[in-house]
């Protein structure tokens, strides 16, 4: 089961207002003595009062070379930033009219005046002070709600595959396997096999071959690889009698080991590990040491030492084995008999 998921949101309130203080006969104003100044005509933003500040002998000593210019919080306190045209801009924080932090900014030296009057700020001894102003409010948070999800469909090239497979539109190669053709794309089966690669598209390749023999394989068997190749999956078997359905998987088995194909292989032996009775462990066993099917090998071993040796030793895949692989009942041996010790 998926974890759950919420999700709130954070939104920031906040309201902004601006207004230009113009000011005429700048030249006139020069000399009114350092620390005094013009004020503009209060404003509001958001229900707060402000007012621009206009020094032009500057606020104080220090800045008495420089022309001065500030924001004033004229009533209730604000968290507001302030910005003075293009020159100046005040990060958030708190106006509070009762002390200096009313003021922005803090400092006094806005601009040099020998600067500020060689600029295209000051034209005909008209100047125009622009304060913007945002109150910044307490953020508003949404309630917790469910997390949206968006339902992801399951991946569905295979089943494109599938039907490239089916339509054989574009295919170019055919396959004959005893009388019966199968149309095929080779670029699908190199992706696949490296043996498939190797034959169709490797220096041994037969460039000019349209029709390519397959040999010791059922076309059953061969339908069955395609499927594979093109699905990653069996074709489905449900009709067959569980002999019959045995007998394909090995012989799939073979097919995955003759094409490389280690996912089919290993598919494979899953299913014949699940298969294992008395009558098929030899047989199934002699596949397994054949194809170098480790992991089965090691569960019919296993399947063995658990049951009667002579109820085994009775069936004609036991004495099949003897003939043909008689190294591996040197195995079955060495197995029962680390076993009986454990």
């Amino acid at each position: 089961m998926a974890a759950t998921r919420t999700v709130s949101t954070c939104i920031p309130v906040k309201t902004q207002g601006s207004h230009v203080f113009r000011i005429f006969g700048y030249s006139q104003h020069k000399g009114i003595g350092v620390g005094k100044f013009i004020r503009s005509g209060a404003f509001s933003v958001d229900g707060h009062d402000w007012a621009i500040r206009f020094y032009p002998d500057g606020f104080n000593q220090g800045s008495s070379h420089c022309i001065s210019v500030y924001l004033e919080l004229l009533s209730k306190d604000a968290k507001s930033t302030g910005l003075a045209s293009s020159l100046h801009k005040t990060d958030p924080r708190m106006f509070n009219e009762n002390d200096s932090s009313k003021f922005a900014p803090q400092a006094g030296s806005f601009i040099s005046r020998h600067v500020f009057e060689a600029s295209a700020n000051l034209r005909d001894d008209h100047m125009e002070i622009e304060c913007v102003v945002t109150v910044m409010k307490d953020a508003r948070v949404s309630e917790t709600k469910p997390c949206p999800r968006i339902e992801v469909p399951q991946p569905d090239i295979t089943a494109h595959l599938g039907k490239l497979l089916e339509a054989k539109e574009g295919a170019d190669v055919t396959f004959s396997v005893r009388g019966e053709t199968f149309a095929a794309h080779k670029i699908v089966l190199a992706m696949r096999s490296p043996v498939f690669r190797a034959e169709l598209y490797g220096p041994m390749r037969e460039t000019a071959a349209e029709l390519i023999q397959i040999e010791d394989m059922q076309p059953h068997v061969f339908r069955a690889l395609l499927h594979f190749i093109y699905t990653d999956s069996l074709p489905d078997m449900d009709g067959l009698e569980v002999d019959n359905h045995r007998e394909m998987i090995r012989h799939l088995l073979v097919a995955a080991d003759r094409y490389a194909m280690d996912r089919l292989k290993v598919v494979c032996q899953s299913i014949l590990s699940e298969k294992i009775d008395v009558q098929t462990v030899a047989t199934t066993l002699a596949l397994a040491d054949q194809h170098n099917c480790h992991r089965l090998k090691d569960a019919c071993l296993e399947f063995i030492n658990s049951s009667t040796m002579d109820d085994v030793a009775s069936t004609q895949g036991f004495l099949d084995l003897k003939k043909s692989c008689p190294s591996v009942l040197v195995d079955v041996l060495l197995k029962m008999r680390t076993l009986s010790k454990s």
